[in-house]
């Protein structure tokens, strides 16, 4: 691929002169610097004209283009490498005009070891680097949970940990409550075990009723052989795996599908995503992309496929509500990434049209929610720039709130809201280091000050109003902050629990005001209030308990000096476990190479000491 970039000073008939007619993507930039636009084309000079052809270009268009300072050019090889560099470019940065999906994270998989005499079935999410089979992607992690859980009832495959399995002396409670057959303990043969892993993955494959049949098969086999208890296990086993199929299979479906719909209202989207492998539905999950225009549904489904599939394997069909422009050209995209034919079909009949129908009715129900809260949303927006008396409607919220236990392990957190609600990726976490434990003044002044640090850095945008949880101290800790880094343009309140600690009892702390600000307790610019100090309140709570659960998690071993990593493992291996470690004399710990008497005295005084106290 060659890079080519304009000059400065921004022409563009002497640009689209000199401009290639290869295949590439065009990134158009406003003065700023930013990319505001990102595009493909099978041939770039043709396709960047039409954006100044007066004639051509429609008013969303010429609105675009009124702000272009500049546009580099990409050339690749094909069309497809266009399509494949364009879509990773947009996920990267996100440009205004285009149609951006806002879901990053990896999709969740069953995973079976292969590895193992006694294989682990459990929940695997990113990559697929350990070996064994992967069964998915699922739309979420409970459905995931749900399945493990189905899964256990009719084949107890173990679930736990190795290290838990390896070091297991006595069966757990899954075995007492019949979720698994204590491989651990050896009370399951490896060929009966291997037979519960081998039906296992013809569940998870789709192959139900081949499934049904082999244990009808032995069930029959078990009764001629006069073994009635195996034969009641084989008949129970089948009318379970009957109640699942018949929950979620998906008849006239025998394959991987992927049924993808699209509603559009008010220059919002919906796409509803419902994942069939197997013949199976494991579920649907909808996206609401991110759009600065009125888009038509077919462009709107033909970019967040180009998204959604960059980094997800296809399944060997996708069937739309709209027909794609570019229909061949994604599906050929596709199928080499995934190594495997890939059909993109949107006229489909019978059980396709009825399940395409079903996502379709979800698309538009979710769409109508949520610009029902979208409006919802506004008017509390409304309500607030009322009560505060700001002067212009806000667009932007952050607040700071500050968890710890007793003074440690302080975490501060600051969450974003915008018109359209929480701003997840902007979320952000403090670790509070060198103040007084318990300190939540120094903490606040701490959390805001790095914050606001990196705004001056151009990191993120200010917010108007500066929501801090607690009272004047706090909030005079948050304005010095501000004070210190010359930010005077942020409007700072406090918010500060009422009489008993009830919700709508709030005070409002304003800076240089001795009196809180009498709000309407129904108000629904209270409401707002609310609703983002308690998730400042959430997202601080589960940093901090985060970052009390790796403290915790560190053997006591970890703070004794002179017993590095290797000694450490050495000694927890030969005693089997910490437990061990701590029942130990002085002379079984200094027994073990490469521990000397001393060393294993300090071992011995270690938890001993810590046992006293």
């Amino acid at each position: 691929m060659h890079p080519e970039q304009t000059e400065n000073a921004f022409d563009a008939k002497d640009f689209i002169k000199n401009l290639t007619t290869r295949p590439g993507v065009y990134q158009m930039l406003d003065a700023q610097g930013e990319i505001i636009y990102i595009g493909k084309a099978k041939n770039l000079k043709n396709r960047v004209a039409t954006y100044f052809n007066n004639k051509a270009a429609s008013i969303k268009q010429h609105t675009m283009v009124s702000k272009v300072a500049s546009i580099t050019v990409t050339v690749t090889h094909t069309e497809g490498e266009a399509l494949l560099l364009e879509s990773q470019l947009i996920k990267r940065h996100k440009p205004r005009y285009n149609i951006c999906l806002r879901d990053d994270k990896s999709y969740p998989y069953i995973y079976l070891s292969s590895a193992h005499d006694f294989p682990q079935i459990t929940f695997h999410r990113g990559a697929k680097k350990r070996p064994g089979k992967y069964f998915g992607p699922y739309p979420s992690v409970g459905a995931v949970r749900e399945c493990l859980k189905l899964l256990q009832k009719i084949f107890p495959v173990r679930q736990c940990e190795d290290s838990v399995f390896q070091n297991r002396t006595r069966p757990c409670l899954q075995y007492q409550i019949e979720r698994c057959t204590a491989p651990c303990v050896g009370l399951i043969d490896k060929p009966g075990y291997a037979q519960d892993v081998e039906n296992t993955i013809l569940f998870l494959e789709g192959k139900g009723g081949l499934l049904i049949e082999q244990l009808i098969t032995k069930m029959e086999q078990a009764a001629a052989a006069l073994q009635f208890e195996r034969a009641a296990q084989y008949r129970d086993q089948i009318a379970k795996l009957r109640a699942v199929l018949e929950k979620n299979f998906v008849h006239g479906e025998r394959g991987d599908v992927d049924i993808i719909a699209c509603a559009t209202k008010a220059s919002m989207a919906c796409i509803q995503v419902f994942f069939i492998r197997g013949g199976q539905h494991l579920g649907n999950k909808q996206f609401f992309p991110k759009m600065s225009d009125e888009h038509d549904p077919a462009s709107i489904l033909q970019a967040f496929i180009a998204q959604y599939y960059l980094e997800r394997p296809p399944p060997h069909e996708l069937i739309v509500s709209h027909p794609l422009e570019e229909n061949d050209l994604i599906a050929e995209v596709l199928a080499n990434q995934a190594k495997h034919q890939v059909a993109i079909s949107a006229n489909v009949r019978g059980e396709r049209l009825k399940w395409l129908q079903m996502a379709t009715e979800n698309a538009a129900t979710s769409l109508q929610n949520k610009l029902a809260d979208k409006q919802g949303l506004y008017a509390r927006f409304i309500s607030l720039q009322e009560e505060l008396g700001c002067a212009e409607l806000p667009k932007r919220l952050e607040c700071f709130d500050i968890s710890h236990h007793q003074g440690e392990q302080t975490v501060a957190s600051c969450v974003v809201f915008d018109r359209e609600g929480p701003v997840k990726s902007a979320y952000r976490r403090f670790n509070i280091e060198g103040i007084t434990p318990g300190d939540d003044y120094a903490a606040i002044h701490q959390a805001v000050s790095r914050r606001f640090k990196r705004l001056k850095q151009g990191e993120h945008e200010a917010p108007d109003i500066l929501f801090i949880d607690g009272g004047k101290g706090q909030v005079h800790e948050a304005q010095k902050a501000l004070a210190e880094l010359d930010i005077n343009n942020v409007m700072i309140v406090g918010v500060s629990k009422g009489p008993d600690r009830k919700p709508g009892m709030e005070k409002l702390i304003l800076v240089d005001q001795n009196q809180p600000l009498a709000v309407n307790p129904g108000a629904g610019g209270l409401l707002l209030i609310q609703h983002i100090r308690d998730e400042a309140h959430r997202f601080a709570i589960t940093g901090h308990r985060q970052r009390l659960g790796k403290v915790k998690k560190r053997s006591v071993l970890e703070s004794i000096e002179g017993l590095g990593p290797k000694r450490r493992q050495l000694l927890l291996k030969q005693f089997g476990g910490l437990q061990g470690v701590t029942q130990a004399g002085v002379d079984a710990l200094s027994s073990i190479d490469g521990i000397s008497r001393q060393l294993a005295q300090r071992i011995y005084d270690s938890f001993h000491q810590a046992d006293d106290h």
